[in-house]
Parts: structure tokens; C-alpha cells; sequence
């Protein structure tokens, strides 16, 4: 029996633990990094995540979202942070947002991140059944970009920004 009232609980933390969201208005763990911007070529796997998020807002009659080098290279500093720390945050969302703001027109930032989906698909699909991420998927944004990345075991960690200009 309490292994049945443990399983619940599991699967949320679970759930919590691999995909998440971020605006402006949640809290920053550490604004003291230094963002590396790196313009990386895109993967199959980043493109497939844009094209998904784009045909999912416009089957929804929402304007499709313009892909932009700099939040790419925001999108995976922040990745690659994730990958050395080998955990999903929003740790230094701050910093990136303010970046964005005065480096890219942003008015508006917020971010989705997950870990461990193999595929485009898999992550499109898991950031929409979670109603914080599909506010973002669907929200006000005009640009936004995503970086994928494998850790040494293979497992993918994935950020996902938007930005409204």
C-alpha cells in the first residue's frame, strides 16, 4: 500500500526533474555568470524542435516564430552550463534574459529546458502536455531558437528560448 502513495509522488518529481519553464518573473539561483556565446551549426534535432514548435502555433492560428543566431548561442551557453553541472535548471536566467534584452531588442524572454528526451518529437511533445511550457510554446513571442546537446552518457539536455521584440 505505500508503495502505491510513493508512485504518485515519484512520477511528479520525476516530471519536474525533466522538463521546466522559465519567465521573467521567476527567480534567478545565480546571476554572477559570464555568458560564452558560441555560434554553433544547427543539429537536425534543434531544427526538427523549431519546425514542431512552429507548425504546432500555427495549427493553433498563431504566427509563426523566426529563428535568431544570438538567442541560439544564449540557448546553448546555457546547455552547455547544464551539461557540466549534469542537472536541468533555469540557473542564471537573468543573466541571459538581460543579455537578450540589450543585445537582441528583447522585451520579453522566458524559457522551456528539458533532459533526457531522445528525440524532437519526444520534447515538443512532453513541453505541450505540460501547461507552463505550452503557455510558452504558444505565448507573445516573435523570435526564438534551441540548443540540444549530448552529455558523455549520451542523454540529451535541451534549451528552448523565446523572445518578443
Amino acid at each position: 500500500m505505500k508503495s502505491l502513495f510513493k508512485l504518485p509522488l515519484l512520477a511528479l518529481f520525476a516530471m519536474l526533474t525533466f522538463t521546466s519553464c522559465s519567465t521573467d518573473s521567476m527567480d534567478d539561483k545565480a546571476d554572477a555568470i559570464e555568458l560564452s556565446l558560441v555560434t554553433k551549426e544547427s543539429k537536425n534535432i534543434e531544427i526538427e524542435i523549431l519546425e514542431l514548435i512552429n507548425a504546432h502555433r500555427v495549427s493553433l492560428g498563431l504566427k509563426a516564430l523566426n529563428d535568431m543566431s544570438v538567442v541560439k548561442s544564449v540557448a546553448y551557453s546555457h546547455t552547455d552550463y547544464m551539461v557540466d553541472k549534469n542537472e536541468v535548471s533555469h540557473d542564471n536566467f537573468y543573466t541571459r534574459s538581460n543579455y537578450l534584452k540589450a543585445n537582441a531588442g528583447a522585451k520579453k524572454v522566458s524559457e522551456n529546458v528539458a533532459y533526457g528526451y531522445s528525440s524532437a518529437e519526444t520534447v515538443v511533445k512532453a513541453w505541450i502536455k505540460s501547461e507552463g511550457h505550452r503557455g510558452t510554446i504558444e505565448g507573445d513571442f516573435t523570435d526564438f531558437d534551441v540548443s540540444a546537446e549530448k552529455n558523455e552518457n549520451g542523454r540529451w539536455y535541451y534549451t528552448n528560448i523565446f523572445i518578443k521584440k
